[in-house]
């Protein structure tokens, strides 16, 4: 299991990260899990709520082989079901070479808040990318 920490947005209830975070992913089939902490001094960090990340979609959007799409152009939207942590439509776009998705998130098992992700997958030399492989070894970046 890999772990990855943003810096620490101090005194701001509605903190903007505005991090690139890149994972190793092996088996799409899996959700991220994203958990966000409130960072205290004296102690332990308070657990503020999580978000499964559903990849399927985003994958199934690469396994397409689209290629020099216009910028801007829609591939798909998935729709919020109560599988997936979606608060909104999220769009899967392709822009500048590459295909993207913004996700609006609901924190869950906490009264209120959200997180905006952007997913984009990296191939890394080397290893099988989505395109023809069932078992990926590449990276997303979050």
């Amino acid at each position: 299991m890999q772990k990855l920490k943003t810096k620490v947005v101090k005194n701001n209830c509605n903190p903007d990260w505005n991090e690139e975070l890149t994972l190793s992913i092996r088996d799409t089939n899996f959700p991220i899990l994203l958990t966000v902490f409130d960072k205290d001094t004296l102690t332990a960090d308070d657990k503020m709520g999580e978000v499964n990340i559903d990849l399927k979609p985003f994958v199934a959007a690469h396994r397409m082989g689209l290629k020099n799409l216009p910028n801007g152009c829609s591939i798909k939207r998935v729709q919020p079901t109560r599988e997936n942590c979606l608060a909104d439509e999220s769009p899967i776009t392709w822009n500048e070479g590459k295909i993207l998705q913004d996700m609006v998130l609901k924190l869950q098992h906490v009264e209120s808040g959200e997180v905006h992700v952007q997913l984009e997958w990296i191939d890394v030399p080397g290893c099988k990318g989505l395109t023809h492989g069932h078992a990926p070894e590449s990276s997303t970046t979050i």
